[in-house]
Parts: C-alpha cells; structure tokens; sequence
C-alpha cells in the first residue's frame, strides 16, 4: 500500500477562523443598521414599475418590450443580408442567401410594425 503524503494541520489558522470569522459577522451586522433607511408604518412604497397600475397595462407592455426587441433582431438581420449580398463577390449561391435573408427580414419588419400599430390601438381602446 503506497503511503499518501498530506500536509499538516496548521490549527493556527483553524483557531483564526472560528474566532474572527463570528466576530465579523457581529460587527458587519451592526454597523448595517446605521445605514440601513428606517420605513415608517405610514410611508409607502414607490410602484417599481411606474405607471402601471392594471395587468391589463402590464401585460401590454410587455408584449410591446417584445416587439421592439423582435423588432432589432429583423434589423440586425436586414443588415446581415445585406452584407452578405454585398459580400457575394458574384457567386449565385450567396447573392441568392442574401436577398432570400433581406427579403425576410423585410417581412418581419413589417410583421413587427403591423403587430405594434395593432396591439397600441387595442391597448388603447381597452385603457381609455
């Protein structure tokens, strides 16, 4: 059986971190309580997500966050169609993957803006 060399113990260090790692929790607690803002009964809490005060509203605003973000995808991807047509150097192949990107692109751009001017129409309608 092969004998395994492992270092030694140092209990110095043990004995360091039983005493001053509960020693820092203490004094961290309490000087937290100085910095921490004391609420009042009376005080009341901001709505963190501003004027939204129906799901209604909510639920519209994130379909419209939705949007905008499919939004840039279709724009980063008009432009990728765009480059690789340009790119192409005269090959069919790619001068073909290009315009079949931007014409999608397009279409989703439309999709998009279509969807947008809809769903702000209802969402009009539904808050007013």
């Amino acid at each position: 059986m092969k004998k395994i060399n492992t270092p030694p113990i140092n209990y110095e260090n043990i004995k360091k971190n039983i005493y001053h790692k509960p020693i820092g929790i203490a004094l961290l607690t309490t000087l937290s309580t100085f910095f921490i803002k004391k609420v009042s009964a009376d005080q009341t809490l901001a709505n963190p997500l501003g004027n939204i005060n129906t799901f209604q509203t909510l639920i519209g605003k994130v379909i419209l966050g939705l949007l905008g973000i499919i939004g840039s995808l279709s724009l980063i991807m008009f432009i990728y169609g765009g480059f690789l047509w340009i790119m192409s150097g005269g090959n069919e192949d790619n001068v073909k993957k290009g315009k079949e990107t931007l014409k999608w692109a397009v279409l989703g751009l439309v999709v998009v803006f279509a969807s947008y001017s809809i769903l702000n129409f209802i969402l009009d309608v539904l808050i007013q």
